[in-house]
């Protein structure tokens, strides 16, 4: 079940029942599983329960480099840097991003690799760095269109493209 009802179009936030977020955090409690782990940490930041989040997504990152895979390894990082980003710690979340997207597309992992395009072109349209963010959902778009992604992800592509163009369009009108 997606919990994400949208996207906003002005600051790319996920759109979220939250009272369906909050009744699932209690439903997952403590489950250990690395899956369960990763839906908390999705689940705390978009309740603004960054700190919580924060610790949580650490947590993620260590039990999937002990027990999980390098795709898994991969997620559960791209997830630690969107809590970076929603804590305002740009610049720790390009760096993070960066290295997912070396290793995404290093492996030949498109789907990732968008997945990580995506989140860091989020993060620099959080920092106000709209060419970059255009560029990276330009790529993430690609990718997903070349991985053969589901349709909402190709929409939210979409919306993050003409986001930015707007804020472009917009910081050159001002300037």
């Amino acid at each position: 079940m997606s919990y994400i009802k949208g996207y906003d179009p002005e600051t790319l936030r996920e759109i979220v029942d939250l009272g369906e977020c909050r009744d699932r955090l209690d439903e997952l409690g403590e489950q250990r599983s690395l899956a369960a782990i990763l839906e908390r940490v999705w689940l705390l930041k978009v309740l603004d329960r960054l700190d919580d989040a924060l610790v949580v997504a650490e947590q993620s990152v260590r039990l999937a480099r002990m027990a999980g895979t390098r795709k898994d390894l991969l997620r559960a990082r791209v997830l630690h840097a969107t809590v970076q980003q929603f804590r305002g710690a740009y610049a720790a979340a390009i760096h993070e991003l960066n290295m997912c997207v070396e290793e995404a597309e290093g492996q030949r992992w498109p789907a990732l690799a968008a997945f990580a395009y995506q989140h860091r072109g989020k993060v620099s349209y959080d920092a106000g760095d709209y060419t970059a963010a255009r560029a990276d959902f330009k790529k993430a778009l690609f990718l997903r269109q070349e991985a053969g992604a589901p349709e909402d992800q190709l929409e939210s592509s979409l919306l993050a493209i003409d986001a930015a163009d707007r804020r472009r369009a917009g910081a050159s009108v001002a300037s």
